[in-house]
């Protein structure tokens, strides 16, 4: 075992977040370490347990039955009752709340990697009896204290270029990195997005991709996706939807409250991972050969923003802001009633403050991220 094997996640406390007749979500991508966090608690659990797989006939038959005395006699006499893959049972939601509202005391937790199949089963019929959480690819926040700041900074080209999938971080060379993440792609997260609404058309799939790769960081015009596509945008729009419910991709709309020359009727697209995206366009070359470096670079700020703020419990409001006449910030947020605005930049070249943005918008505050001071932004 590495020491890589060992970096604490975030949520690998899950006791914290139990709650008796109450059904604990954990949704995510694949392979972001979901099930070895389930199991590490399990192991430790003190009352008596039962965990399953969505995987199983058997447990899909029986939990997706929404018959009483059979799910009820699946679920006795346990404490406790986790799901892994909770998504593959049909139907699953409806039979967690027979098994939350008629066994006193249980306690159950369902992972699943795809939010678009679990929220839709478990979303209504567990309306006030869940509580979930959204575990990603392993986060600078995590990694900071276990690396320590100087080492990770040192380790920042590899996450560029491979991102932070658990195994990808644990692998040992450049070839083991590639071919985990080509696997990850290809095995896992291609085969989430077909499996859903039985979608057939993977060439379509990838070279939608392709396309939000090549324009990380831009803005994206789904009239212009559809005609190099050669679909509508009806049908863009569609399979984009299904790539952020698989936690492919996530985007940012553009910001505007008083200006009407503010860009509103596109969206940014960054990917979850910078290895995914990387995987997606077959470019695992070092950074002094890339020509991406800024868009790889603004990719991984945001998303490792993201990350901070969902673990951290801080909410608000995402968009990115730009003018017809050219004039941009990379990321908005909009917290408390108030405006954040940071520029992403990679070089040295020294960034004007934003004049229009802070006088149209005086509660609105702007600042720089850059290599000198990212690690406290999204840590």
């Amino acid at each position: 075992m590495t020491k890589y094997t060992q970096i604490p996640r975030v949520y690998d406390n899950l006791e914290k977040y139990l709650k008796k007749n109450t059904v604990l979500v954990i949704y995510g991508p694949r392979r972001v370490g979901k099930t070895t966090i389930l199991k590490n608690f399990l192991k430790s659990y003190k009352g008596k347990y039962k965990l399953s797989s969505g995987d199983d006939i058997d447990v899909q038959e029986i939990v997706g039955s929404s018959r009483f005395s059979t799910i009820l006699e699946y679920a006795s006499n346990i404490d406790l009752l986790a799901i892994d893959e909770a998504q593959k049972i049909r139907g699953v939601g409806q039979g967690l709340k027979i098994i939350v509202d008629q066994i006193e005391g249980i306690i159950v937790i369902a992972t699943g990697s795809s939010s678009f199949d679990l929220a839709n089963q478990v979303g209504e019929p567990l309306t006030g009896r869940k509580k979930t959480l959204t575990l990603y690819p392993i986060a600078q926040k995590e990694l900071k204290d276990y690396f320590g700041v100087f080492e990770l900074k040192k380790k920042l080209p590899e996450f560029l270029v491979f991102g932070s999938y658990p195994t990808i971080i644990t692998a040992k060379t450049k070839e083991e990195k590639t071919q985990l993440l080509l696997e990850i792609v290809n095995s896992y997260l291609l085969k989430d997005i077909l499996a859903l609404d039985n979608i057939k058309n993977s060439t379509f799939i990838i070279n939608l991709l392709k396309l939000l790769a090549f324009q990380v960081g831009s803005e994206v015009s789904l009239n212009e996706l559809g005609t190099q596509l050669n679909a509508d945008v009806k049908t863009v729009a569609r399979y984009l939807d299904l790539l952020e419910k698989t936690f492919v991709i996530t985007r940012l709309g553009g910001y505007s409250s008083n200006l009407r020359k503010e860009v509103t009727d596109k969206y940014k697209y960054y990917f979850w991972d910078n290895g995914i995206r990387n995987a997606i366009i077959s470019q695992f070359n070092n950074l002094e050969d890339r020509n991406d470096v800024g868009q790889l670079w603004e990719n991984f700020i945001v998303i490792e923003r993201l990350k901070k703020l969902s673990y951290d419990n801080i909410y608000g409001n995402r968009f990115f802001w730009r003018t017809y006449d050219q004039k941009e910030i990379d990321l908005i947020e909009e917290r408390d009633g108030k405006l954040f605005g940071y520029e992403i930049k990679w070089g040295t070249k020294k960034v004007k403050n934003p004049d229009e943005f802070l006088k149209t918008y005086n509660n609105a505050s702007f600042k720089v991220i850059s290599q000198d001071n990212y690690i406290e932004f999204i840590s």
